[in-house]
């Protein structure tokens, strides 16, 4: 074999060597790639199902129920704020912020007072008080526990007097809250008594203290 022909058999088996040495390595495992450093991207931390949800404001106006000369009516009540309280007031009915007043519209002396009262009210106390307030204007009567049906149904304390010249109701009231209100109500005898009882009792029942 001349000189060219052995140069050429030395490159093949050059090659060959190569070619079973990459094999041979094959089977090594790999070393892992090099992860990248990661970024410092910021992620928002899920809202926990702890967290209390903010109270959702009272609709400006609800639909009710009435009970009127033509039987059982729907009727809208428009939301009032007062101090430190809000209520549904009726048309036909018009509420004093200041005072805590609410009245018929067209006779103002058909009225209630509206008054929020402490947590650590005395009941015992609010009961002397309102018999000797409405013992000047007829005889008490005291209707506490007895109002299944009534709009003011979780009343504590209810006193009445009746006299020729209409009635006064003095109320102590609990809202679902457990917020507590005293309610003076003056329902004069006359023509709009029938008007005023039945939506202002109703109203005084969605009295609802400022959160």
């Amino acid at each position: 074999m001349n000189s060219k022909g052995s140069a050429i058999m030395k490159i093949a088996i050059f090659v060959m060597a190569l070619s079973l040495t990459a094999c041979a390595g094959g089977t090594e495992p790999s070393a892992p790639p090099e992860m990248s450093p990661p970024m410092n991207e910021e992620v928002p931390a899920p809202e926990s199902e702890s967290e209390p949800t903010p109270e959702t404001a009272r609709p400006q106006s609800e639909t009710f129920d009435l009970m009127t000369a033509e039987g059982n009516q729907s009727h809208t009540a428009t939301l009032h704020q007062g101090e430190g309280f809000s209520l549904y007031v009726f048309e036909k009915f018009e509420f004093d912020a200041g005072e805590g007043r609410l009245f018929l519209s067209s006779d103002p002396e058909y009225e209630v007072v509206i008054e929020p009262l402490p947590a650590d009210y005395d009941l015992t106390e609010l009961e002397t008080k309102g018999q000797e307030e409405l013992e000047a204007f007829g005889e008490v009567s005291n209707h506490s526990g007895e109002l299944i049906e009534h709009p003011l149904g979780s009343a504590e304390l209810y006193l009445q007097a009746s006299s020729g010249e209409g009635i006064r109701d003095y109320i102590v009231w609990q809202s679902e809250t457990g917020d507590a209100f005293l309610f003076r109500l003056h329902n004069p005898k006359g023509e709009a008594a029938s008007d005023f009882a039945g939506p202002v009792l109703v109203s005084l029942s969605t009295v609802r203290s400022d959160l």
